[in-house]
C-alpha cells in the first residue's frame, strides 16, 4: 500500500511483455521469508520468483504441501492507480488447492476459505447466488481482445447478449464477486497461470460455486477459467462450446 500511487513507483517490463513493479517483487519476498520461517518444509511457487522446494523435513507419508503466491494480481491496475488488485495466497495438498486468501487492501476487503470450512469476506460467511437462468445473470469478464485471440469472440458475445448484464471487473475480482453472490458468472481466457486461480478457486468452491477451465475440467492451471454459482455452469460451458471444437 505505501507504494500504491507513488509518483516514483518503479515499473518494468518482463520478457513476456507484462508489467512488474517493485511492489510485486517486495511483496513476494516478504511472503517467501515468512513461509521459510514458519513452514520451511513446504515448497513455494510464486509468479516473480518461480519454484522453491522445501527443506525436506516434512513427514514422508504426509501430503506434499506447496504455497502458490501471486504478490499482486492486477499489476496493470496497480501501476495505473486503480484499486482493483490483490495479493493471492493458496496452499496445495498433493496438487489440490485447499486454502485460499484473496487480500485487496486498496478495496478494504479480504476473502478467504479452507476446504470444508466455508468461505468468508471480512469475517462474514459468503454464498453464491441462486440465479438459475442466464437471462437473469450478471456476467463479468476480463478482456474482449483475449476472447478474439483465443478464437471464441463470437460465442462469448452471444453469451454476453443472453445475460441480463455484462461488465468487465477483471482479474481476481470477477471470481470473488461470484463467490460472495454479487454476480453470477465470470469468464477469463488466455494466459492465466495457477497463481491467478488457485486461491480464488478455493473461495468459490467453498462458497458453493464452481470454477473450471472452459472445457469443464476442475483445474487452476488450465490457462483460462469459468466461474459460476454452479447452477449456471453447464449453460455457460455449452454457450462457449470450446470443448466441442
Amino acid at each position: 500500500m505505501p507504494r500504491f500511487r507513488a509518483v516514483d513507483l518503479v515499473v518494468e517490463t518482463k520478457p513476456d511483455l507484462t508489467p512488474v513493479t517493485e511492489a510485486d517483487r517486495a511483496a513476494e519476498l516478504a511472503l517467501r521469508a515468512a513461509l521459510r520461517d514458519r513452514r520451511p518444509s513446504d515448497a513455494v511457487l510464486g509468479e516473480e520468483g518461480g519454484e522453491e522446494p522445501g527443506d525436506g523435513t516434512a513427514e514422508p507419508d504426509g501430503p506434499a504441501r506447496r504455497w502458490v503466491i501471486d504478490p499482486i494480481d492486477g499489476t496493470k491496475s496497480y501501476a495505473r492507480g486503480i484499486p482493483v488488485w490483490a495479493t493471492l495466497v493458496a496452499l496445495e495438498h498433493d496438487g489440490v488447492p485447499v486454502v485460499g486468501v484473496v487480500s485487496a487492501p486498496a478495496l478494504g476487503a479480504r476473502w478467504w476459505a479452507a476446504r470444508g470450512l466455508g468461505a468468508f469476506r471480512d469475517g462474514t460467511p459468503i454464498r453464491v447466488s441462486r440465479v438459475t437462468d442466464l437471462e437473469d445473470a450478471h456476467l463479468s469478464y476480463d478482456s474482449v481482445a483475449a476472447f478474439e485471440d483465443e478464437g471464441v469472440a463470437e460465442p462469448f458475445l452471444a453469451l454476453a447478449r443472453r445475460c441480463w448484464r455484462s461488465r468487465a471487473f477483471g482479474d481476481f475480482w470477477s471470481h470473488v464477486l461470484v463467490a460472495d453472490g454479487s454476480i453470477d458468472v465470470a469468464v477469463e481466457v488466455g494466459g492465466l497461470a495457477v497463481w491467478d486461480l488457485a486461491a480464488p478457486m478455493v473461495v468459490v468452491q467453498e462458497a458453493g460455486g464452481r470454477l473450471t477451465d472452459v472445457t469443464g475440467a476442475v483445474r487452476a492451471d488450465g490457462g483460462n477459467a469459468v466461474t459460476t454459482n454452479g447452477l449456471l455452469h453447464d449453460d455457460v460451458l455449452d454457450a462457449l462450446g470450446v470443448g466441442d471444437r
